[in-house]
């Protein structure tokens, strides 16, 4: 995953400046959670809610979130940039505004935006400017992007309580890019080999790594 020694672009593209994608996914996608089996596009449950979280490489931020209790169902893609349809070898020049995500569907009743927001601030470093340790470039960039005004509060009232810890012990501010899933734009599903990439090769590289800051929310939904 990591493209040691490359010289990525830390630099976000304009949408002029975006490679042209294309106008249908390009590859085939698996239908269910390798480890779930819960389908990664839907339908899924009656009140189910969507929320996407970028911090870095997503095999292991995927495998994070699947372990989660009242997880419905993860997945990895690109999102939050210009080109339609991307492949992985284009996201990862910097040239297609992406950042990697994982897309997190989970069950309000059995957990909350907060829950899954303390182990986002927690599994990773935020104050770190698009990159994740070795994994450089804007396609590595920490984002959090919302698809209901309950979990953008969430993610206002977290990063409030979480910032001044990270400053604490002695980090930079928080740097995620923070806005709603509409705004950010196309969610696109990565590859099938990049789906679950750790359940399928349990050796794999993850480059996920937090600071070791705790992230002190008041009230977590269980």
């Amino acid at each position: 995953m990591a493209l040691f020694g490359s010289s990525m672009k830390t630099r976000m593209v304009t949408a002029e400046e975006a490679l042209p994608g294309r106008d249908t996914r390009p590859y085939p996608v698996p239908t269910h959670h390798a480890v779930l089996g819960t389908p990664l596009e839907g339908p899924w449950p009656e009140g189910t809610q969507v929320i996407y979280l970028a911090m870095g490489c997503f095999w292991g931020a995927e495998r994070t979130f699947w372990r989660q209790p009242g997880v419905v169902t993860t997945s990895v893609g690109y999102t939050g940039g210009f080109t339609p349809h991307p492949w992985y070898e284009e996201t990862v020049t910097s040239r297609t505004g992406h950042t990697e995500a994982v897309m997190v569907a989970y069950d309000p009743a059995q957990t909350s935006a907060e829950a899954l927001l303390k182990v986002f601030w927690e599994g990773h470093d935020p104050s770190q400017v698009n990159r994740q340790g070795n994994d450089v470039g804007t396609t590595y960039r920490s984002a959090v992007y919302w698809t209901t005004e309950e979990q953008r509060e969430a993610v206002e009232r977290t990063k409030a309580a979480f910032e001044p810890q990270l400053r604490a012990a002695g980090y930079g501010p928080v740097a995620t890019e923070l806005r709603s899933a509409q705004d950010a734009g196309p969610y696109y599903l990565a590859e099938d080999y990049h789906q679950q990439y750790l359940h399928k090769v349990p050796n794999g590289y993850c480059g996920l790594g937090g600071t070791g800051v705790s992230c002190p929310v008041g009230v977590v939904g269980a």
